[in-house]
């Protein structure tokens, strides 16, 4: 029996929406087998072309930046059209298609066009499919549900490096590896397809409400901006957190690497236990969460190896709250028909903040490191100001 909208009841309603979930964050997790696999060997590639250390660093950096700008005109034009399918189904293909196509690249300027392309290709879908992800997870629990896609998201995240690893280990080249992601790439566009088949139409997933029925951003909106432009820019990258790691504390790439896959799987508990946290009590773990991630500064780059390994969880607990809650805070601050802009604005200021913040603490980690340190932790505390200024401001989940 459905109702006067043509809406199936409450909670045929709410386990359908849990499959739209569940279905993208699949197509997640295929996407991260892909981009993220090709993304730890991509520095070494374009050395192996012949690029030199500037020109990597130039590639990589313009990537995000060019990943992260583009959002707000992607969600701009989402909203506007309405296409929030098509473009993100455009915007999987060419973030996907792109790692592959590596392979057959025989200079370096060729590879780095490819690696832009592929950060082009995530900025054009991330506003859109994150505004059809915040109607599901309005029936299921705005935390849980972006908590559960970022927990898929993060297994595709440790998988895709480990796959790569593997390829390497049997002494194939790197354009071989490059070739068997295509593999994961046309699962996830495959699986995609089939979301679009099965909810031609997500907005239907969410039962309108009088609180939303508003234009414009409220000024809620802007002081939450605000605190998360902040976070991002304090918030250190981890290639600076393995350089300091292979500089200054001696550790070997592969203790490196297993640190990393060790954060990336605290970031995928820390999503899910902050999302289902966020639906109980709203943005105050946010808030808690910045506050206890400003610690990984002075644990990481002043502290030995256990205090850096404590740094390092800390460090993913403070990712996977950002990637959950900041994306399902964001779905209460702004209406649906203005979501698409609302992620587009959320995704620029932090990447542009985190190019801008990361640029500076590593120009500050070769001036002196407690410098850094003392830049990292001031930020992010001056975020929690904002987010506990922001909290009565916003609806109460519920």
């Amino acid at each position: 029996m459905q109702n006067h909208e043509g809406r199936p009841p409450a909670g045929t309603l709410r386990s359908t929406a849990l499959r739209f979930v569940v279905l993208l964050g699949i197509v997640s997790l295929l996407a991260d087998v892909t981009y993220e696999g090709a993304r730890s060997i991509t520095g070494p590639y374009l050395a192996v072309l012949g690029a030199s250390a500037t020109a990597v660093g130039m590639v990589a950096g313009c990537g995000e930046l060019v990943g992260y700008t583009l959002r707000f005109l992607s969600g701009y034009i989402s909203d506007r059209t309405g296409k929030y399918w098509a473009i993100t189904i455009f915007g999987y293909a060419v973030n996907l298609l792109a790692v592959p196509l590596l392979a057959l690249a025989g200079h370096w300027p060729v590879a780095a066009t490819l690696i832009i392309l592929e950060r082009l290709g995530k900025a054009i879908r991330a506003p859109a499919r994150d505004a059809m992800l915040s109607h599901a997870t309005h029936q299921v629990g705005h935390g849980w549900g972006f908590g559960l896609h970022e927990a898929l998201d993060q297994i595709g995240a440790v998988l895709g490096p480990l796959v790569i690893a593997g390829v390497l280990y049997l002494k194939a080249p790197y354009s071989t590896g490059f070739a068997i992601l295509l593999v994961p790439a046309l699962l996830a566009l495959t699986v995609l397809i089939v979301a679009r088949l099965l909810y031609p139409d997500p907005s239907r997933l969410e039962v309108p409400t009088p609180h939303l029925a508003i234009s414009g951003f409220r000024p809620a909106f802007w002081w939450y901006l605000a605190a998360v432009a902040l976070i991002a820019a304090g918030y250190a990258d981890f290639p600076l957190i393995a350089y300091h790691f292979q500089q200054g504390a001696a550790m070997r790439c592969d203790c490196i690497a297993a640190l990393y896959a060790v954060a990336m799987a605290v970031d995928a508990v820390s999503a899910l236990l902050c999302g289902r946290w966020f639906d109980r009590t709203g943005l105050s773990v946010l808030a808690i969460a910045a506050g206890l991630s400003a610690l990984f500064a002075p644990l990481v780059f002043l502290g030995g190896t256990w205090l850096a390994l404590l740094g390092v969880v800390l460090w993913g607990i403070g990712m996977g709250a950002q990637e959950s809650v900041m994306r399902a805070a964001l779905a209460q601050l702004v209406p649906p028909d203005r979501r698409g802009v609302g992620y587009g604005a959320l995704n620029t200021g932090y990447g542009v903040l985190w190019f801008l913040g990361s640029a500076l603490m590593g120009l500050l980690y070769d001036v002196a490191i407690p410098a850094l340190v003392g830049f990292s932790v001031a930020v992010q505390l001056g975020a929690v100001l904002l987010l506990l200024a922001t909290r009565p401001r916003t609806r109460t989940p519920g």
